[in-house]
């Protein structure tokens, strides 16, 4: 690939697990099959029990599709490489993997928003809950949603893709993203910085301003309640929900909004930890929380692995 007199590269190599790389293997391994089980056992029971299909457990058999996205898209290709020693990817699936990660992560972002607004209509306006919340309605904003984050994420790949890439192709990280191929370009990225400082920051900023002015709605409710029964009922509706959004967001502060050092220019964050618990562990511990705290998914569960039997 020659742009002028510049020599671009047809592949890269990523670098952030060059050592104890058997151990590395098993434990991607079994965390990603912990992260299939799930996710999977979550879509199974969504789409079996026909009490679940309501527009709470849609959302979340969504949120299930989002983190199976999120952890496909990296995590095999890293046990490849683990697997293999062969720490190169072409610019193709290079490319490739940036636009699922991010449109996985969008995805998920802005679900745990969509989340955060049924349950604040299910505690401040229970009445209203069934004309407000319906699943035409909630099915066409997931619909939206899909087709948003996947058309801003395809956006941000095409504009990476007409970068030149020099000499230098060396990812100090374990999957493709944005900031580190920026690093590595030798043409002007001044527009791809634009677009995700403006985009980024909507697709940030919006879910979350959804999900903090919903659990503001929704404390002031359960403070009004002045009963112990109402906080109960409240932690039990909203807690599952709670921790997951504090996993998702307290990983993506640290990996993409922390201030750099000169020394992890390179690496978006600089944390491999909060990388791999963000885009790993993170979906993975998601299904789990829910399954765990949700007495009627315990249940369709239960009741799937009978019929299996």
């Amino acid at each position: 690939i020659t742009v002028g007199n510049q020599t671009g590269v047809s592949e890269f190599f990523l670098l952030a697990f060059s050592s104890h790389q058997d151990f590395l293997f098993l434990l991607f391994l079994v965390v990603y099959l912990a992260s299939l089980l799930g996710n999977l056992l979550i879509l199974m029971a969504v789409s079996s029990d026909p009490q679940l299909q309501t527009p709470m457990y849609i959302f979340l058999a969504n949120l299930s599709l989002g983190d199976l996205c999120f952890t496909s898209t990296t995590v095999p290709r890293l046990l490849y490489s683990l697997f293999t020693r062969d720490q190169t990817i072409s610019h193709t699936a290079c490319l490739t993997q940036v636009f699922f990660f991010h449109m996985a992560g969008n995805l998920s972002s802005y679900v745990l928003a969509a989340m955060a607004w049924d349950r604040y209509v299910a505690i401040c306006r229970p009445l209203h809950y069934a004309t407000v919340v319906t699943l035409p309605r909630c099915l066409m904003l997931l619909g939206g949603l899909w087709v948003g984050t996947s058309l801003h994420s395809l956006l941000n790949t095409v504009l990476t893709a007409r970068l030149t890439f020099c000499s230098h192709h060396d990812i100090l990280h374990f999957h493709c993203d944005i900031y580190p191929l920026l690093q590595l370009a030798c043409s002007d990225t001044s527009l791809n910085y634009e677009v995700i400082l403006i985009e980024g920051s909507i697709d940030i900023i919006l879910p979350a301003a959804c999900i903090i002015t919903s659990y503001g709605f929704i404390g002031v409710a359960v403070i009004g309640v002045r009963a112990t029964g109402g906080l109960h009922k409240a932690l039990a509706t909203c807690g599952s929900h709670l921790a997951v959004v504090m996993l998702f967001y307290g990983t993506l502060i640290i990996v993409y909004l922390l201030p750099l050092s000169q020394a992890e220019a390179q690496v978006r964050g600089g944390n491999l930890v909060a990388s791999v618990m963000f885009s790993v562990v993170a979906p993975t511990l998601n299904p789990y929380i829910y399954s765990l705290q949700n007495h009627k998914i315990k249940l369709s569960l239960a009741r799937l692995l009978r019929v299996t039997q």
